[in-house]
């Protein structure tokens, strides 16, 4: 937990972060590792439908993204709006680009 200690130096105020440890980035990582599994496992079960294995591998993969920036890219903490409004941008020409794409591919 990130907390705030304040102290007097040179009579103005300082602010000193401690570090929050390896306790969260540990329980993302196994977060991480049972989703991976949960992935394995639904393409390895042969009796599952074809459609809820894709549904489910895409929630999974968003999710997984949304952890992996959020914690290990280090973007939930403060100062990081402008390089997620830039990977937001990113996101949104790669999605035209790939969907401009298939409608040339698909109904040209």
């Amino acid at each position: 937990m990130v907390t705030e200690q304040h102290s007097q130096e040179n009579g103005g105020m300082k602010r000193r972060h401690r570090h929050e440890g390896p306790q969260r980035h540990i329980v993302v990582f196994v977060f991480s590792l049972v989703l991976t599994l949960l992935a394995f496992a639904a393409v390895a079960a042969g009796g599952v439908n074809a459609t809820f294995a894709v549904i489910l591998l895409l929630v999974m993969a968003a999710l997984q993204v949304v952890l992996q920036m959020g914690f290990w890219m280090h973007l939930k903490d403060k100062g990081h709006l402008l390089p997620i409004i830039f990977m937001l941008g990113g996101f949104f020409i790669a999605g035209t680009c790939i969907i401009m794409a298939l409608y040339w591919v698909w109904w040209d």
